[in-house]
């Protein structure tokens, strides 16, 4: 038993050493690394490939940001969401006057993203306290006007240490921010398939 015990405790400490890290975190650096690329915000609709179909990397959205950050991970959000409407239409919103599910554009909407991850994913507590939300959350935003916003909680703390920035795409390409609690939260989830 000891032995087994010390054989665990190594290979817990080998594998801190080497850096590895949770699911969340290894997220909230795959989002952090989309804000080194020049993105210019593009809401347009584009025909893309199916599955592991993108948008031209110079542009994009929020929800872009998520796609792409859950894609260096090996997670497909066009594919699971796809799937799950395909599957589920009747759950889903209609706000766009569809009648059938959309390869394209379906998992690029902030409406589309919250049910998915409400329906396969982790609903979180939405509060005021940045002591509850965690690198690798998904927060989700009314910007009013019927506006909607989606971003990733980051490793790093604002200047006064007292929340994590988020890695979002507003309208200045993928940014990191300090805009917790900028706008009203409507939505706090973590997804990992």
């Amino acid at each position: 038993m000891t032995k087994t015990l010390n054989i665990l405790f190594f290979l817990l400490t080998l594998s801190s050493a080497f850096g590895q890290t949770s699911f969340y975190d290894r997220l909230a650096d795959s989002a952090i690394v989309l804000t080194k690329q020049r993105v210019q915000y593009d809401p347009a609709y584009f025909q893309i490939g199916y599955p592991n179909g993108d948008i031209p990397s110079d542009k994009g959205v929020c929800t872009d940001v998520l796609i792409r950050a859950y894609r260096k991970l090996g997670i497909d959000l066009q594919k699971e969401v796809h799937e799950d409407i395909k599957a589920n239409f009747d759950k889903y919103p209609k706000k766009w006057g569809l009648s059938r599910p959309d390869k394209n554009i379906d998992h690029r909407r902030v409406s589309n993203l919250m049910t998915f991850f409400s329906r396969h994913g982790t609903v979180k507590q939405i509060s005021q306290n940045p002591k509850n939300y965690y690198p690798g959350d998904v927060v989700c935003w009314d910007l009013g006007g019927g506006i909607t916003h989606i971003g990733i909680v980051s490793r790093k703390k604002s200047a006064d240490g007292q929340r994590y920035l988020i890695i979002h795409n507003i309208g200045a390409g993928q940014v990191i921010e300090d805009c917790l609690f900028k706008y009203k939260i409507i939505g706090h989830y973590c997804y990992e398939k």
